[in-house]
């Protein structure tokens, strides 16, 4: 048995056995990685090394922007932005059939891509506008199954944390060129999802009886503008080079503090809670993120990528048919594995093959954190499925069937990315990327 083969099957096993016993993602992939490498290294030069480079997989000036879109998400997630984007979003709906989950999309996609989380996007929404839908007579069934199915799009539309990491791990590919390349993907998500919804609310009957005035409109769009400016600003003063993505962030949390302000939605005592709460959430991704670079660093030294390309390639020259399996492997491994970890383990497995067959490493971060968001709403751990689940109050088995349309036509959408280049590149191609 070759290195590489021997090293990848101790992983794999001890990965699996330590998380089944309930160890956190972070300590799986800190002890697997160091007891891969054992048969190779002297235990002292195995754990030296370990160390080194955990702490120089975190000291990178590019993962500062991470805590700060947290903090960001976190104060506009207090900040009452949500009930302005909604409002702006039932706006443009008009009474079409399924107009509100037609607004509980957009929402998503919006406070999604501003928030940076979908499970934010899920609970923000699905708490203010599932009483109104109930209100106005639609099903928990489909609402619940619309704000589920839509709340990972802001994964994919800038600003994106899981982005900034995927940048990280696979050696600097362009944060500014994948938020890019993020709209298209994340825009035809919201826009498929739509049509079903669409269908659904026709069949059912499903219309909004709420008009609005001309007078209302234009308070509606003002009142949005200041929280839609954000994204502008941000993505734009990146995509402009005027500041890097760490900059970028630093923004964010500057503008989004201040328009709370403004709005009177938060006070100066809430802002302990908001940063403690972001603090926790940046340890864990960035220990998580220090722990992956030992993972790198075995795989490397072992040459599992290597061995892994090979067996793939190995089983067919046909560039679909890998591809194929690649997804059907990213999208097993979504299901019950959180996007950041996966991005840390799978970029450096996948992301070598996947350039050996041609495709740029764009393309491919959008094609992995796409496979991964259907995870997120996946049984039997999505964690955005419990939580639209929750704010809706039902049953997952009530919303599981309705969701049956969305996986197909999000799937469709990973079709297109996967085999259609210009979906994900067009828009970093135009600005020279």
């Amino acid at each position: 048995m070759n290195t590489a083969l021997f090293c990848g099957l101790i992983i794999a096993c001890v990965l699996l056995a330590t998380l089944l016993i309930g160890a956190p993602i972070s300590i799986a992939i800190g002890i697997s990685s160091i007891i891969a490498i054992l048969p190779v290294l002297d235990i002292n030069a195995a754990f030296l090394t370990g160390a080194q480079r955990t702490f120089s997989g975190i000291s990178v000036f590019t993962l500062i922007a991470i805590p700060f879109f947290i903090l960001a998400g976190n104060i506009m997630n207090r900040g009452g932005i949500a009930l302005r984007l909604i409002n702006f979003a039932k706006l443009l709906t008009g009474r079409i059939p399924g107009a509100l989950a037609h607004t509980n999309t957009l929402a998503n996609m919006m406070f999604g891509a501003i928030s940076g989380s979908g499970v934010a996007a899920a609970s923000a929404m699905g708490t203010i506008i599932g009483p109104i839908e109930e209100k106005e007579g639609y099903g928990k069934d489909y609402s619940a199954s619309v704000n589920i199915a839509t709340a990972p799009t802001g994964l994919l539309i800038p600003p994106s944390n899981v982005l900034i990491t995927f940048s990280l791990v696979s050696g600097g590919t362009s944060v500014a060129a994948l938020f890019m390349a993020g709209y298209i993907p994340g825009i035809l998500w919201g826009l498929a999802c739509m049509i079903v919804a669409f269908i659904i609310a026709a069949k059912r009957g499903y219309k909004s009886s709420q008009r609005y005035s001309a007078k209302e409109g234009v308070r509606i769009v003002f009142d949005a503008l200041p929280s839609l400016l954000l994204i502008v600003i941000v993505i734009g003063g990146i995509v402009k080079g005027i500041f890097t993505a760490t900059e970028g962030s630093v923004v964010a949390v500057v503008y989004s503090l201040i328009l709370s302000f403004i709005y009177r939605t938060i006070k100066v005592k809430d802002l302990y809670e908001i940063i403690k709460t972001s603090a926790e959430t940046t340890g864990i991704i960035v220990f998580l993120i220090g722990v992956s670079s030992i993972m790198a660093w075995v795989m490397a030294f072992t040459s599992i990528p290597s061995a892994i390309s090979s067996a793939l390639l190995g089983i067919s020259s046909n560039k679909v048919i890998i591809l194929l399996i690649i997804n059907i492997v990213l999208l097993f491994v979504g299901t019950f594995m959180d996007i950041t970890p996966a991005i840390l383990i799978f970029t450096p497995i996948f992301l070598p093959v996947c350039e050996e067959l041609g495709m740029d490493s764009i393309q491919f971060g959008i094609m992995l954190v796409l496979n991964l968001c259907i995870g997120t709403i996946t049984p039997p751990v999505g964690n955005i499925l419990f939580v639209g689940v929750r704010v809706a109050k039902t049953k997952i088995e009530q919303v599981v069937k309705p969701l049956l349309a969305y996986y197909g036509v999000i799937f469709a959408v990973l079709m297109l990315v996967t085999f259609v280049p210009a979906i994900s590149m067009f828009l970093p191609r135009l600005l020279g990327y």
